[in-house]
């Protein structure tokens, strides 16, 4: 459910972040990056950034002996900075295309060798040069390979790898929930690898059904353990590749009740550095395990009274890598022990040390420079819908804001890794500014933004509010009027909802309060748009607002949305007679739990993709949230929209992918069971073999918007009255 759902910001991005899935690359000296365009692979001066020096061009992409160039998805820089690892012929594997073909490209002779010859087309995982750069490493078939790059001779480490056990890579929920995909680290001195184990056997199949594709239908399997089930069974390995041996990692606990999302060596090679969290992820330990003997020990523990989410923590959904100082003898953590998200350092004993002692929440860490021993994290103190740059010292104390007083709204950093330059990008409402280079920690601008985008002031943009409910909850929100807007006449309004822990809704930026799903001009047309952030939401407001949705999904948050309508009704320009309310995943359970739950206030719903009984989605997500249901059932019930479809009088319309391997059609399924079951009219829209995104196949999106669009206008109707 917490796949980033589908906001208008999302097209933005994809426009501006080509390539993103690979991160940036950048030159040994950090005052420049390696650039793909339609020309080849360029390196990016940042205080030059109109010098065209190109590391291979797109004529270079042509294997010996063939016509066609290679379509490249993303590359690695090798260690020595003279090779590129290129990743093409890839396929999709989940959400997102992680295998395909590996070619190493040579500067110097401009020769490109296919890596991994001999293994299956387009099965390559993961691949990435040893520190040394002598070899290289990835994943085929769920097994663990290893290349030695001066005679290209390969050797298979694992070689129990199936569908079931998995090895370097990881299973539908972790990759999911957690972030993970890469699951193999090379240690520090290229000697040794550490890898997750999987053994997925116990772990059930989930069948899709594809009706289109032939004559006959066939299932798709995936493996997905619904919310109650227990986990694929998670070990930790070494490799020693001198002597070929294998190391089990001695780790507490029973290997099926327990999560590892992060793993990583410590410095000296000696030993790997774990986080293992207990089943209701309401516990965290962090473990030393001794690579030559397998012994391990907890050096620092922490509990919950809700739940610890490692996913949001760390690198934007990314919780891969190590966040080391001082030499490597202590890391960064992040902690909402405090009561806000805080920066500590602990060290390899397991002393700790508070770092940011403010008392706000710190976002996420941007950068860690060593040499001048600061630590760069963005926050919002004073307003949950915006970013800011903030510094702190290794040495602890209150934290400086970085960001100019001038670049109100959402401020997002790519600081190289000599932390003195960063790519800069502003994003408001009003105008988005992109590229820009800043130097740190003055923030003096050395290269203006690339990209700048000014808001039509003669159009409606979104307005933000505050409003307090009946329960004394202040709530965030935006709001965009119609054009010629008249206060003393009354206007349709459109609700747009998320609602659970995954992600906001209310933020600072060029895209909010853009509908992509609308096919005109809402403002135009005589629409009011709305969106209102309730308790839960991941916003920066402190631990007790998101965790004060615990075992409460469902309800909190769907009374906060309710009661927040009620007060936006107090405007007086709000037809209450016209009131839709739409999202997407957790937003389509949202959505499908107001009109079940408040029927007097909502008449119109278009639900998409929803989880509609959460016993049906899967155990890491819902689970953190809810709890066992082994031991609180009835949460879980209580939460769910299912329960409230006997009450549902509005105008619904319910959209589906049949091959959504996320929120599985079944979520559609059985609450139409419930509808017909109380007679209740509905529409339905399901998109064949389309997956959690529905955006597959041609003409799918533009399908989806004019239904959307249509069903809105006819039980909806615009315009002021």
């Amino acid at each position: 459910m917490n796949i980033k759902f589908k906001l208008a910001l999302v097209l933005f991005y994809i426009l501006t972040s080509y390539h993103a899935q690979s991160q940036t690359q950048w030159t040994a000296d950090g005052n420049a990056y390696y650039h793909f365009s339609k020309e080849g692979i360029e390196v990016i001066d940042l205080l030059s950034p109109d010098k065209k020096e190109f590391f291979l061009t797109a004529a270079d992409l042509v294997p010996e002996g063939k016509s066609k160039a290679l379509e490249v998805q993303s590359f690695q820089v090798a260690p020595d900075g003279q090779r590129l690892l290129l990743f093409a012929n890839t396929k999709r594997v989940w959400r997102e295309n992680t295998k395909g073909d590996y070619w190493l490209y040579e500067q110097a002779t401009k020769k490109l060798t296919q890596v991994g010859q001999g293994l299956p087309e387009s099965s390559l995982m993961f691949a990435k040069f040893s520190p040394d750069g002598k070899r290289l490493a990835y994943v085929s078939k769920n097994n663990i390979y290893i290349e030695q790059l001066s005679d290209n001779s390969i050797t298979q480490i694992t070689t129990d790898g199936t569908d079931k056990i998995i090895n370097g890579t990881f299973d539908w929920v972790y990759e999911e929930e957690f972030g993970t995909q890469d699951g193999f680290r090379w240690s520090p001195d290229s000697k040794k690898i550490a890898y997750w184990k999987q053994d997925a056997r116990d772990t059930r199949y989930f069948y899709m059904i594809n009706n289109t594709d032939s004559l006959y239908s066939f299932l798709i399997p995936v493996e997905y353990p619904k919310v109650g089930l227990k986990p694929s069974a998670t070990y930790l390995w070494t490799y020693d590749l001198a002597s070929k041996k294998q190391q089990a990692a001695q780790i507490d606990g029973e290997a099926d009740q327990h999560y590892i999302p992060r793993m990583e060596w410590v410095k000296d090679s000696k030993s790997i550095i774990l986080q293992q969290l207990n089943r209701k992820q309401n516990s965290s330990k962090i473990i030393l395990s001794d690579v030559a003997t397998g012994l391990s020990k907890t050096i620092h523990q922490e509990n919950s009274d809700a739940w610890i989410d490692i996913k949001a923590r760390w690198n934007d959904g990314d919780p891969s890598g190590w966040d080391w100082m001082n030499n490597g003898k202590e890391f960064i953590w992040l902690s909402e022990k405090s009561g806000w998200r805080q920066i500590y350092s602990i060290d390899l004993q397991g002393k700790e040390k508070l770092i940011s002692q403010d008392d706000f929440d710190v976002i996420n860490i941007a950068h860690i420079d060593n040499a001048s021993e600061t630590i760069y994290f963005t926050a919002s103190p004073y307003n949950a819908t915006q970013r800011y740059l903030y510094k702190v010292s290794f040495k602890g104390g209150k934290a400086a804001r970085v960001t100019p007083e001038a670049y109100s709204g959402t401020n997002s950093y790519r600081i190289s890794p000599n932390g003195k330059l960063a790519i800069f990008n502003h994003s408001s409402v009003q105008s988005y500014k992109g590229g820009a280079i800043v130097s740190l920690p003055k923030h003096q601008e050395l290269m203006a933004a690339k990209s700048s985008f000014e808001a039509d002031p003669a159009k409606p943009h979104a307005e933000f509010f505050q409003v307090t409910t009946v329960d004394g909850i202040t709530l965030d929100g935006w709001v965009v009027k119609p054009i010629d807007f008249d206060p003393s006449k009354k206007y349709p309004v459109v609700f747009y909802v998320y609602g659970e822990p995954a992600s906001q809704t209310v933020t600072d930026n060029f895209n909010t309060g853009k509908n992509f799903l609308y096919t005109g001009d809402m403002p135009a047309d005589g629409y009011v748009y709305v969106s209102l952030e309730n308790r839960g939401a991941p916003a920066p407001k402190g631990a007790g607002w998101r965790h004060s949705i615990y075992r409460n999904i469902g309800r909190v948050n769907i009374r906060d949305q309710a009661m927040g309508a009620i007060e936006v009704f107090k405007w007086g320009f709000i037809d209450t007679s016209r009131v839709a309310v739409w999202g997407w995943s957790g937003g389509g359970a949202s959505t499908l739990n107001l009109l079940g739950q408040y029927p007097e206030i909502y008449q119109t719903g278009i639900s998409i993709a929803p989880v509609t009984n959460q016993l049906l989605y899967d155990n890491i997500y819902q689970e953190r949230y809810m709890g066992l249901p082994q031991e609180n059932e009835e949460d879980f019930l209580k939460g769910s929209a299912i329960t409230y479809a006997g009450n549902v009088k509005g105008n619904l319309l319910i959209v589906h992918g049949t091959g959504d391997d996320n929120v599985h059609y079944q979520n559609a399924e059985v609450y139409i069971n419930e509808l017909i079951k109380h007679e209740i009219p509905f529409q339905m829209m399901a998109y064949p073999n389309r997956s959690h995104s529905i955006n597959e196949g041609e003409g799918t999106s533009a399908h989806l918007a004019k239904t959307f669009t249509n069903f809105l206008k006819t039980y909806c109707p615009p315009g002021a009255r």
